[in-house]
Order: structure tokens, then C-alpha cells, then sequence
């Protein structure tokens, strides 16, 4: 290690401590793989010498989200790709005989969701695999879109479903900017071209456009539910969709989900739809990760390769601008 690069060491280590209030108990020091291919973990297994089978537990965590996530030092994975990425390692692995969607999602924009339900439905459909929903935490909005795909959805006591609907949340400034004395001007091809600028106040032909919108996508959310939840009568799912959110209990009673359980009575349900007595649990992960039992978290933020210090940007900051959402935003951090 050369001076500049001991300097260097030196100025990280103050920073560390400052950012942490230099409450720090011990630093720990580990050297990982670059290798950034998944590798797969078991984290439980039926007794006997010869079980082949297994149950592959995929994780749907945080915003759904079509790009790369990350803080203000850190560089994260795109929630889309890994998640299919763990799929496609799935459904080309022969003794995985079904997979268990470990479920702890608000939701986030249209297009992840969308994407991510079109590709669990071929991978259902080219593998023949059943699917199970284990919703952890909350299935709501995006979230609970991605689930009307699967062959089944148990829910953990505590967890919140639902919200159904879509969103577009955007903002104006132009009063502020009015108190300040900066005015903008847009030389524009068409009256709309600007629409939902946070720059001046959104007009009624720009609600009337917007609203349009969401209504489309709102209606392919309802067809999404209708297919995936075929014990739902049509007047009863006019009255679900209006962005309630339902207690595990609530969703039962409504046949929003099938189940209430855990994630042990998951991989149970996994087993009987899959026609499986004895199997290995496994999860997928970046080759850094630990995971010692089936609770392990193989979030898609986790690549391996994380800075020694992470500092997150809120949403408001980092999120790019107004998206049409299948979000809870309550649900966010």
C-alpha cells in the first residue's frame, strides 16, 4: 500500500466515524468473489440420504422498480433483472419442482410490475412448475399484481394486502418560483408537451389526459385480478379495487388470498402442488451472502460488492421524476 493509498484509508476511517457517531463496536474486514453469477444456498432439508427435489424460495422485496437501485455511494441491482434472473436459474434447474415467492413489496411503477407478471406467467407456462405466494410483510398494489400470478397466495397473520389502483403523483412549484422572481418558458411543439411539469400548476386538460391514462392502466390492473382470482364475483371486485388495503384476515374473507400461514406452511403447499414428499429448500444469491435457514434475505439491493459506507437517497430525491405507479406509498421508507 503506497502513502496515497494509506491517506486515503486514513480519510475513509474519519468519514466512517463520523457518519456514525462514532458508535462503532468493530469494523469487519472480508475478502469476496468479483464473480457475480447467482449461486444457490440450502437453507433446509427433509431427512433422508437421497432428496434430489427441491422448493426455491425467490425473493419480491421493496419498490419494484425497472433500474438500478442505490445510494448515494452504493450501486445496487435492478429489482426486474434479478428477479428474473433467479427464474430463469429456476426453471433450468431440473429438480426444482416449485417456487415459493417470498412476498415484502408496496408495489412501485407499471412497467416493473407489468414485466415481472408477464414473466412469472411464461415461466409457469414453459416449465409447468406451481408457483406459491408467501406474503411476509405486505402485498399491496404492484405487489399484490405480481402475486395474481401465481398458483396460490398465503399471507403471514400480520401482513397487509391489496391497494389495488394506479397513481400518478406529481407536484407544482410555480408559487414558489413566483415568490422568488424566476419565471420559466416553454417553446413547446404542442399544448401538452409539458405535461404534469412541476414547473406551473396542472391544468384541466392535463388532468383530463392523465386521468385518461390511469384509467387504462388501472383496467388491465382489474384484468390482472379477475384472471388471477377467478373466486372473485365481478360486483365484489368493483367494490376491492378502490386502493383499500385488507388485513390478512380481511383478504381471506374476500378470496384475495387463499391462506393464512407462514412461510413453512408455503413450502408445504409448494410440496403437495408440486407432488413432492422429501425436498431441499434452496435460495439464490450473490456469492458474498450468508444464509443460514429459509428466513434469509437475498435482497436485490445485496450484489456482493457494496461499498464500506452507504448512504441512501429518500424516494423524493432519487426516484427520477412523476411515474404512472402500482404503489402503496405509504409503504415507503
Amino acid at each position: 500500500m503506497n502513502k496515497k493509498q494509506k491517506w486515503m484509508f486514513v480519510q475513509l476511517f474519519i468519514l466512517t466515524l463520523m457518519l456514525s457517531g462514532c458508535n462503532i463496536g468493530a469494523f469487519k474486514i472480508e475478502m469476496i468473489s468479483a464473480e457475480k453469477e447467482l449461486k444457490e444456498s440450502q437453507v433446509q432439508k427433509d431427512s433422508g440420504l437421497f432428496v434430489f427435489d427441491k422448493i426455491a424460495i425467490i425473493d419480491v422485496e421493496g419498490t419494484m422498480e425497472n433500474e438500478r437501485q442505490g445510494g448515494l455511494l452504493s450501486s445496487g441491482e435492478n429489482p426486474v433483472s434479478v428477479f428474473i434472473e433467479k427464474l430463469d436459474k429456476a426453471a433450468n434447474d431440473k429438480n426444482v419442482k416449485a417456487v415459493v415467492l417470498r412476498m415484502d413489496s408496496p408495489g412501485g411503477t407499471v412497467v416493473a410490475a407489468d414485466i415481472m407478471y408477464h414473466s412469472l406467467q411464461e415461466f409457469k407456462r414453459k416449465t409447468k412448475k406451481p408457483v406459491i405466494v408467501c406474503v411476509t410483510g405486505m402485498a399491496c398494489s404492484g405487489g399484490y399484481y405480481l402475486s395474481c400470478a401465481s398458483d396460490g397466495i398465503i399471507s403471514q397473520p400480520s401482513s397487509v394486502i391489496g391497494n389495488i389502483g394506479t397513481i400518478f403523483q406529481t407536484y407544482s412549484i410555480e408559487g414558489t418560483m413566483n415568490k422568488i422572481g424566476v419565471k420559466t418558458v416553454a417553446i413547446k411543439s404542442g399544448q401538452l408537451k409539458d405535461i404534469g411539469s412541476p414547473l406551473h400548476v396542472l391544468t384541466e386538460p392535463e388532468k383530463e389526459v392523465l386521468q385518461g391514462v390511469i384509467m387504462e392502466m388501472f383496467q388491465q390492473f382489474v384484468s390482472v385480478v379477475r384472471d388471477g382470482r377467478k373466486a372473485i364475483g365481478e360486483q365484489k371486485l368493483q367494490e376491492l379495487t378502490d386502493g383499500r388495503v385488507f388485513t390478512a384476515k380481511q383478504a381471506l374473507n374476500e378470496n384475495l388470498i387463499d391462506k393464512i400461514g407462514y412461510l413453512s406452511e408455503a413450502i408445504a403447499w409448494a410440496k403437495e402442488m408440486a407432488n413432492v414428499k422429501k425436498a431441499k429448500v434452496v435460495l439464490y444469491h450473490r456469492p458474498s451472502l450468508y444464509t443460514p435457514n429459509a428466513y434469509s434475505s437475498a435482497s436485490a439491493s445485496a450484489s456482493g460488492l457494496e461499498p464500506l459506507i452507504n448512504i441512501d437517497l429518500p424516494d423524493w430525491l432519487s426516484s427520477g421524476g412523476s411515474k404512472f405507479l402500482y404503489l402503496w406509498q405509504p409503504g415507503l421508507e
